[in-house]
């Protein structure tokens, strides 16, 4: 008998760690990660029409707008019927959401809450290449020549969002149109949130969380192995 499928979103500000964790979630429990950070950068890669529609608004330092992010992605989900994933930077409105719920019922939403000082501090260690959107993080993600992407040796810039003045604006923005998604969640009761400063230090309870969620996988005997 198949295993029950398992649909869950994470949500967080920028610099909160969500990539992080969710390559933790995907390899200890075999969920799927999906990111629309990445899948945004393979459609402007791709000269797709939802794609080329993205990079307008990206190129006037504009946010993409619901109406493109949900034709960049719904139908990525679609594919992903037999998959149990975990979805990474969508929803970030309440319009994204109502359109995910149209397609899917989620199981679960991680929301991470960040104290304003360490996301700072995460974001000025910040830097991108910019023909991937490979991240480094000066502090524990270093690259292994400084300022150059490990894999092209490229320069690696850092983004004009990420210095204070515009970081608090970020973040402010962030809370805003996250609240009202964050409080739909809430009451489904799926939301679980979890606050602190440090990802290896949230990661034991998202772990223990989930090693309780989780249908077991009949490929592993139910054993999931812990990340260092």
């Amino acid at each position: 008998m198949m295993a029950k499928l398992f649909r869950a979103v994470i949500m967080g500000p920028p610099g909160s760690g969500k990539g992080t964790i969710s390559e933790r979630i995907a390899q200890s429990f075999g969920l799927k990660h999906l990111s629309s950070g990445d899948f945004l950068r393979e459609n402007i890669a791709a000269n797709t029409e939802a794609g080329v529609l993205a990079k307008t608004y990206i190129e006037r330092g504009l946010m993409v707008p619901d109406h493109v992010m949900t034709r960049l992605l719904l139908p990525r989900l679609e594919e992903m019927t037999r998959h149990s994933w975990l979805m990474d930077g969508f929803p970030c409105t309440l319009a994204q959401a109502k359109a995910l719920n149209s397609t899917c019922d989620l199981d679960l939403v991680i929301s991470l809450n960040i104290p304003y000082e360490t996301l700072k501090d995460r974001l000025s260690d910040r830097w991108i290449h910019l023909a991937s959107g490979r991240v480094y993080n000066m502090g524990f993600n270093p690259p292994r020549v400084q300022g150059r992407d490990d894999l092209s040796g490229e320069p690696l810039i850092q983004h004009d969002n990420d210095q204070p003045e515009a970081l608090v604006s970020r973040l402010r923005h962030y809370k805003d149109v996250a609240k009202p998604v964050i409080d739909l969640y809430k009451s489904k009761g799926i939301l679980h949130t979890f606050s602190g400063t440090e990802t290896d230090r949230i990661w034991p309870y998202i772990n223990s969380l989930l090693s309780t969620k989780i249908p077991s996988r009949p490929e592993t005997d139910t054993q999931h192995i812990p990340l260092p």
